[in-house]
Formats: C-alpha cells, sequence, structure tokens
C-alpha cells in the first residue's frame, strides 16, 4: 500500500508508475523559497526516500520560472529571527539557522532514489543551490541560471560553493560564484551544469518524465546502491569507493533482483521488480 503523501502548502506532489513528482508552488513569487519551502522540502524528500513505490524523483516549478531563490522577505528577517542580547548566542543561533537550511536542500542529496530537475525560467541563487543536489539537472531552452548570492552581498552558504565544482570545472564554477553573471540554457549544456536541452517547458516535463520512467524501471535496489556508490565516491578516494562498494556487493549483489533480471533475460521479457 502506497505511504500516503504528506500535506505540503507550498510543494505540489504526487506519484504516478513509480515516478514522484514534486514542484515548487509559490508561481505568483517565481516559487521563491520562503520557510516553510525549505522546510517541506525535506519533508518531501525524506518521504520519497522512505516510500517504497517511488523509484525516481522529479523537481520542477510551477509558473513561469523554476525558482527566483530565497524569499528576499525571508532574508530580511534573519536578524530579527536570531536577535538575542548576548551577540554570541545570536551568531550561534545564525549557524544553526544556516545548518538547518542545508540540511532541507541535502535531504535531496540523500534520498536513496535519483532525483531529476526540470527546469524552466530563472533558476538563481538559492536554486542553484537546490539544484546542484539533485542526480541530474535538464532544462528548457528559456532556463537562466547564476548564482546571484554575491550581488547582495553575502557568500552563498547552502551548497552551490560546495557542489558547482564538483559538477562544471572548478574555474567555471569561480567564475560564476565572483561575477554573479547569468548563464543561458545552450552554454549550460557545454559547461556540464544540465544533461540536456528541451526546445520549451512542456517537452522538458515530458523527456524527463521519460527518463525518470526509464530508471524506475530499472532494479530498485540495484539503483540505490548505486547513487550510493555514486556520492561516496564523489567525496572518498578511489581505493575507499573500491572498499566500500565491495562491502556492499556482499550483502546485496545476492538479491531477488539479480534473479528477475537473469530470469527476464532468458525469457526475452522485460524484468518485473519489487519495491
Amino acid at each position: 500500500m502506497t505511504t500516503a503523501l504528506p500535506s505540503l502548502a507550498t510543494i505540489s506532489l504526487s506519484l504516478s508508475e513509480s515516478v514522484a513528482e514534486l514542484r515548487l508552488n509559490r508561481p505568483d513569487r517565481s516559487n521563491a523559497l520562503n520557510e516553510a519551502m525549505w522546510q517541506e522540502l525535506r519533508t518531501a524528500m525524506r518521504w520519497a526516500d522512505a516510500t517504497p513505490e517511488v523509484r525516481a524523483v522529479v523537481l520542477g516549478g510551477a509558473g513561469r520560472n523554476f525558482c527566483a531563490g530565497i524569499d528576499l522577505a525571508m532574508l530580511a528577517g534573519v536578524a530579527q529571527a536570531v536577535a538575542h542580547a548576548d551577540p554570541a548566542r545570536s551568531r550561534e543561533q545564525l549557524r544553526r539557522l544556516i545548518l538547518d537550511l542545508q540540511d532541507c536542500l541535502s535531504a535531496i542529496e540523500q534520498c536513496r532514489k535519483p532525483v531529476l530537475a526540470a527546469i524552466h525560467g530563472a533558476c538563481v541563487g538559492g536554486a542553484l543551490d537546490l539544484v546542484t543536489c539533485c542526480d541530474m539537472r535538464y532544462a528548457a531552452a528559456d532556463a537562466v541560471f547564476s548564482v546571484r548570492e554575491v550581488d547582495v552581498g553575502m557568500t552563498a552558504d547552502v551548497g552551490t560553493l560546495q557542489r558547482l565544482p564538483r559538477i562544471v570545472p572548478d574555474g567555471v564554477a569561480r567564475e560564476l560564484a565572483y561575477t554573479g553573471r547569468n548563464v543561458e540554457a545552450d552554454e549550460a549544456a557545454r559547461i556540464g551544469l544540465v544533461n540536456r536541452v528541451f526546445a520549451s517547458p512542456e517537452e522538458l516535463q515530458v523527456g524527463v518524465m521519460k527518463i525518470a520512467q526509464a530508471i524506475a524501471a530499472k532494479s530498485p535496489l540495484a539503483i540505490r546502491g548505486t547513487k550510493e556508490m555514486l556520492n561516496y565516491g564523489r567525496d572518498h578516494s578511489v581505493a575507499d569507493g573500491l572498499n566500500y562498494v565491495a562491502t556492499w556487493n556482499a550483502a546485496m549483489l545476492m538479491s531477488a533482483d539479480l534473479n528477475e533480471a537473469m530470469a527476464a533475460a532468458q525469457a526475452k521479457r522485460p524484468p518485473r521488480f519489487a519495491d
């Protein structure tokens, strides 16, 4: 039985044919990340991680833009939110706030299921932090990306500076972070920020869903293990990664999924994997 969908105010969530679709849903504010949306992103991703029927996730945005970054009203209210008579305690509280926002986005990376970002229109500031957590990024031709934090006088602090240099060349990441300039969809594909560009938001949605469905048709256990190994390998040496995957497969290799894949190949039929 499918786990009940969580009740969310700023994100629409649906599940069909093993693919969960999350859509940032504040179109009147270009899906700017207010306090509720930060928290609901974590809630939605933890639900996707914990729900066996979910095999892949597509993350998009309602309206004209994917996401305009952090809601400026939220940013303006930070000083009041962390106010304390003792400056040290105020700064400690600010640190805890930043760590919590980081965790809200890291929940995307920590989800065991692949997360595909479908990006159209603006993807700036905190939105870029968000999509760098995803496994893959796809764009419509109208997509525009920028690391915008430098333009409001702050250092990006919820993931872009840590993840972007692992997606695009280091010098490119530095240029984008130092200048805050716009990157249009074609350049984003050229530098490796996105996997592919689609002609329109409609084609983007159809195309990304097809990719997600192709992933969902694979062995769920193998997909989850593959994501685990790719994330681990990014942050560790080759030797560490090889040792970990040997340990993983010592436990997970001999599985019902392996038996089903072999039986399906012999019978020349599509495999049917349990969740």
